[in-house]
């Protein structure tokens, strides 16, 4: 499988998937921590995280995948939804929350 045709499964086999640096404990940036914080804060339970450090294929493809420069990215539902400060916006005006409800 090519790193499209992977991260086509995660997002469609996955409720919530977070493309990020590090893990969910243990983050390797400051982006990657605050969308693990925004997604704690919405009771998200049934997280499935990629840690792109561990896959340079995964880490370019997904940013291709998605035509969206940066890391983290959030997928709910097979829907791309953003980046850290999407998150944070929609979190704050509890449209994140309202969509992981679905």
């Amino acid at each position: 499988m090519n790193a499209n045709e992977v991260i086509e499964q995660q997002i469609t086999t996955h409720p919530v998937v977070l493309y990020m640096k590090g893990t969910p404990d243990h983050p390797q940036c400051g982006f990657s921590a605050n969308a693990i914080k925004i997604l704690n804060a919405c009771g998200v339970k049934d997280l499935f995280s990629v840690d792109v450090l561990a896959d340079p294929e995964i880490r370019q493809g997904v940013k291709e995948y998605s035509n969206w420069p940066t890391i983290p990215q959030l997928y709910i539902n097979g829907e791309f939804v953003g980046g850290s400060d999407i998150m944070s916006e929609m979190y704050q005006n509890g449209e994140l929350k309202k969509l992981l409800e679905k």
